[in-house]
């Protein structure tokens, strides 16, 4: 079919660019983004007017990282018989994504073509937006050699006006706090990412904009001489946030993703001072030998990188390992010990770690104590490791840090663009569901927003 269209198509964009050319001479093209500026998990409105009819147009989004990299994502589209090209209402007929996507330029960005291998996009500074220039260019083919026929600036952002950010940095705990607007108190969360070096803060601050006291918690910084002294560390974390006069004490839950939701198991399964009102956990991994710290569980895990998988690509996956991991249950925490409520949020594509497993096992843990009823369970087919708030791009494999030793490798984190989009709108509207039954639904609960 391409085949025989493609001629056709070439015509009408040569003569669409005639005219075109001779339009925006009196009447140029328009590009609007409504809402021009928006919380990065709000969708917007993408619309060009002032096209001739039936004129082969891209939409361009491009982005410039705080990592100097640049992102890319594009549409090819044919305005309809009023010269408009709407991209919420609209077929995209080809490009990063295809078919009606309103946000498919965001969530289908991929590095430009020539850039570093196993990149990541990641917010680093959340009291700036994340700028997001849309263009609009005639043709489906070498469209970036092509002037814009217009363009406009979207600013997504994570955190909302109001929002306070505060840096902490007391009795030995580090990480950043984030405040909603309003007097409160509010419920909390303790954010905890996973085992990339570095604290991430653009979640707690998005929870933060979602009306949630959030706590991203830097914990792999400090070198623990002992499991105890490491689980003390994260038992001062909660009572820091549990304290804090626009907290209300006994609505504080977890979230944790990946090694951060081994944290949320351990610390929710053993802790007699962490008793938290529910726990969410993204890509589940309860895998924590009892008396190690984190640090020593990665060592542990490293002497295993021999048996890893790599796939066409040499990209290392850890599934394989980890299934052998978990079979040992003395490996594991003993998750049977939880007794709040849980949501679990997994993707069926993982090539990290075994978390659908994982999950079962838990399932099959509580459902032996008589507390199948404190869990709920997101699995999503085609989604893989990472799943960050909406719209974010897909990662299958990205540069990691492994801990320890420092040793750079590019880890395979699986899932398909379009699928781990889905999941990842799908299962953040679902956790704040979550969050919103466990942490303001109650008599109690008295926020102020």
């Amino acid at each position: 079919m391409w085949s025989v269209t493609r001629p056709l198509l070439q015509e009408c964009t040569l003569a669409c660019y005639r005219l075109l050319s001779a339009m925006t001479q009196a009447v140029p093209p328009i590009l609007s983004i409504t809402p021009s500026r928006a919380l990065v998990d709000e969708k917007f409105q993408v619309l060009v007017e002032n096209l001739p009819p039936g004129c082969p147009v891209t939409l361009h989004s491009l982005h410039h990282s705080e990592d100097k990299d640049d992102w890319e994502a594009y549409g090819h589209y044919v305005s309809d018989h009023r010269g408009v090209v709407s991209v919420t209402e609209d077929l995209s007929f080809g490009g990063t994504y295809t078919g009606k996507e309103p946000m498919g330029l965001l969530w289908s960005m991929r590095p430009v073509p020539g850039s570093r291998e196993g990149l990541r996009l990641r917010k680093i500074n959340v009291c700036t937006p994340m700028l997001v220039n849309i263009s609009v260019h005639s043709g489906h083919e070498d469209f970036r050699d092509r002037t814009p026929l217009a363009s406009a600036l979207a600013e997504r952002w994570y955190m909302a006006p109001g929002v306070k950010r505060i840096d902490i940095n007391k009795q030995g705990v580090q990480g950043t706090l984030f405040i909603p607007p309003g007097p409160g108190p509010f419920p909390t969360l303790l954010d905890m990412w996973g085992g990339g070096v570095g604290l991430l803060e653009y979640r707690s601050a998005l929870l933060a904009s979602r009306g949630y006291v959030s706590f991203s918690l830097d914990y792999l910084r400090s070198e623990h001489l002992s499991a105890d002294v490491e689980f003390k560390y994260f038992e001062t974390a909660f009572n820091i946030i549990r304290n804090h006069p626009q907290v209300i004490p006994d609505r504080v839950g977890i979230l944790g993703i990946s090694l951060g939701s081994t944290v949320a198991f351990n610390l929710t399964a053993y802790s007699t001072i962490i008793k938290p009102r529910c726990i969410v956990c993204i890509s589940s991994n309860h895998y924590h030998p009892p008396g190690t710290t984190l640090k020593a569980g990665f060592k542990i895990l490293s002497k295993h990188f021999h048996k890893a998988h790599f796939d066409e690509n040499n990209y290392m996956s850890w599934r394989s390992f980890g299934l052998d991991l978990i079979a040992d249950p003395s490996n594991n925490v003993e998750v049977g010990r939880i007794n709040c409520p849980m949501l679990l949020v997994n993707g069926c594509d993982d090539q990290n770690w075994p978390t659908v497993e994982t999950a079962e096992e838990v399932a099959r843990l509580l459902r032996e104590g008589g507390k199948e009823h404190l869990l709920s369970r997101l699995a999503y087919p085609g989604a893989g490791h990472l799943i960050e708030p909406p719209f974010s791009p897909h990662f299958r494999a990205t540069k990691f840090i492994i801990l320890n030793s420092k040793k750079k490798v590019i880890l395979l984190w699986g899932g398909h663009t379009k699928a781990h989009s889905d999941a990842q709108e799908d299962s953040w509207r679902k956790s704040l569901s979550f969050l919103q039954l466990h942490l303001y639904h109650s008599p109690s609960v008295k926020a102020k927003l």
